[in-house]
């Protein structure tokens, strides 16, 4: 799509893009394409298309593409965009946590941010335009449960619902507490597959992270089933349970412990239904 007329107008390519599918493009694929510009010229379109609301640099190097209907809120929804960018970051990733939920259909409690689960080194947020991104970083990416789900740009990486229900009670500081998990397990636990709760995947999953899961999905949830598949295949890993608080970050002294997934009751659940 090398444009070797003197009259490149980037107004004209960035339509090219838009009926293609496409709602991003880098700096580096605009020079190749824009070669007989300078880079003031370049550095000009982009500023006069920017000051338009017409595109966003969102990354540096990189910019949305704004299409009319979004142009009020001057950028688009991270769903239409985070696959290309992180493959133009060149970071493995998922979408996690509430947003995992909310597309999985546990959807009651709406997050304020979005959730982008990637690999070091660390990702500082991403604010533009009242919306913020924030990159949860693990060691790996455990691809075998992050699952491809269509969009109207294209695919995004998201956590299975079974890596989404224990992310969400590994990292219960980062989404409001254990009262804001109980309740998006609720919705969540109707998808989750038992089946799916295998040797494989619990292998990768702290062992506190397992217990609390499994008290929230037994005593708080009424899912017995999604609860006792977790206990058994732990039961056959010769998994140990030592006493860990409900609560992480609550002290756990002087509280009842439950005897069978040996969790310190140091907090009470309450769901919004």
């Amino acid at each position: 799509m090398i444009l070797s007329d003197k009259h490149f107008r980037l107004d004209d390519w960035i339509n090219r893009l838009q009926a293609k599918g496409k709602l991003a493009f880098s700096l580096d694929n605009l020079r190749k394409d824009a070669n007989v510009l300078s880079e003031e010229a370049i550095k000009l379109a982009l500023n006069r298309l920017s000051g338009k609301d017409k595109i966003l640099s969102i990354h540096k190097g990189y910019y949305l593409i704004i299409p009319p209907i979004y142009q009020r809120k001057g950028i688009l929804p991270p769903i239409y965009f985070i696959d290309e960018m992180m493959k133009y970051l060149n970071r493995p990733y998922y979408v996690g946590l509430l947003n995992a939920a909310a597309l999985h259909g546990a959807g009651h409690q709406q997050p304020q941010t979005f959730c982008v689960v990637s690999v070091f080194p660390v990702l500082r947020p991403t604010i533009k335009k009242g919306l913020r991104i924030n990159y949860l970083t693990i060691k790996e990416i455990p691809i075998h449960y992050v699952e491809q789900l269509k969009t109207e740009t294209g695919y995004v990486n998201v956590s299975s619902p079974e890596l989404t229900a224990t992310d969400l009670v590994q990292y219960e500081r980062h989404v409001g507490g254990l009262n804001r998990v109980a309740t998006v397990l609720n919705e969540l636990s109707e998808v989750i597959r038992p089946e799916k709760l295998n040797k494989d995947f619990l292998e990768n999953i702290p062992i506190a992270t397992i217990q609390r899961l499994g008290y929230l999905m037994e005593y708080e949830l009424d899912r017995g089933d999604i609860a006792n598949k977790l206990f058994e295949e732990m039961q056959n890993l010769r998994k140990v349970f030592y006493r860990t608080p409900l609560k992480s970050n609550k002290p756990s002294k002087g509280y009842e412990t439950n005897e069978k997934w040996k969790v310190v009751l140091n907090t009470e659940i309450e769901i919004d239904e």
